[in-house]
């Protein structure tokens, strides 16, 4: 307590909340384990107040003690599941996701808007399927990912010039960091209704995804990764079209004509398999 009471005249005391917060955040899926020294580095709280609040925090289950420190515990897990439950397209869509990855053979994301992130909120892969840097609950940029393009695609105007305007990261030699060029994949995206990352957020993955909608907003974007010497575009195009149409009827329970799914089958659009190859060749110079 000393040691708190020696901020600066002008410092803002720190409730408990935010000290829990700022204890649970330090956590990352990059460092799932972390030492008090480490705690305290990234809290920028003192070193007591850490040592005694996850002391408590232990006590509820919500850390673990490991022989590097603290790890979130249990408790987040079962919290966790309750706020699942209550998200009806992850629940609803299940099947669906299944059904693609049998189909595709390759990992199969769900994922929804999150501030300017996607949050990805359910993955299923198979057997075969390699492993991919992505996590339910982990989050993805939105410019450089097919789900994010689906997602931005068909968001608020104010929402894309936010994304448009704000300095965009480069993860690979291809990732888009030119707003115009992003721009222009969200006006095909409209269009055609699905988006590509060839290996745009991670080298050597590539991912196609379609957005969950009627004729509004996505409310979710569906997508199918895999290596990208595998996975064949103009195979999976219709296969995630048909998904993101299908979970779109089972959440409000809209019968579809036989054969209509929204265009899924259709992939000759202006954002074929070669035409989009060959508008990426023209402005390759231009992601470097």
């Amino acid at each position: 307590m000393i040691q708190e009471r020696e901020l600066a005249p002008s410092a803002q005391p720190v409730s408990v909340l935010d000290r829990i917060s700022r204890i649970v955040a330090a956590f990352d899926a990059a460092t799932p384990s972390l030492c008090l020294n480490e705690l305290t580095d990234r809290c920028g709280l003192p070193k007591s107040t850490v040592h005694r609040v996850a002391e408590q925090l232990l006590e509820g289950g919500w850390l673990e003690r490991t022989p590097l420190g603290y790890r979130l515990g249990t408790r987040f897990y079962e919290v966790g599941s309750l706020v699942a439950a209550r998200t009806p397209v992850k629940e609803r869509a299940l099947p669906w996701l299944h059904d693609l990855q049998a189909a595709s053979g390759h990992t199969v994301h769900l994922g929804v808007l999150e501030g300017d992130d996607v949050l990805v909120i359910d993955k299923v892969w198979g057997h075969r399927a390699p492993s991919l840097p992505s996590r339910i609950g982990g989050r993805l940029p939105v410019h450089c990912t097919a789900l994010g393009k689906s997602l931005l695609g068909f968001s608020g105007a104010d929402v894309q010039q936010r994304v448009l305007r704000a300095p965009m990261e480069r993860f690979t030699g291809r990732t888009t960091t030119a707003p115009y060029i992003l721009e222009q994949q969200l006006v095909t995206a409209r269009t055609t209704h699905w988006t590509l990352d060839d290996e745009e957020h991670a080298v050597g993955v590539r991912c196609v995804a379609a957005p969950i909608r009627g004729a509004g907003r996505a409310i979710a974007a569906v997508s199918v990764s895999g290596p990208a010497h595998t996975l064949d575009i103009s195979q999976c195009v219709p296969l995630v079209r048909r998904c993101a149409a299908d979970i779109w009827s089972q959440l409000f329970r809209r019968e579809q004509p036989p054969g209509d799914h929204d265009g899924a089958d259709d992939t000759t659009g202006p954002w074929d398999v070669e035409k989009w190859r060959r508008w990426l060749d023209g402005v390759a110079g231009e992601w470097m």
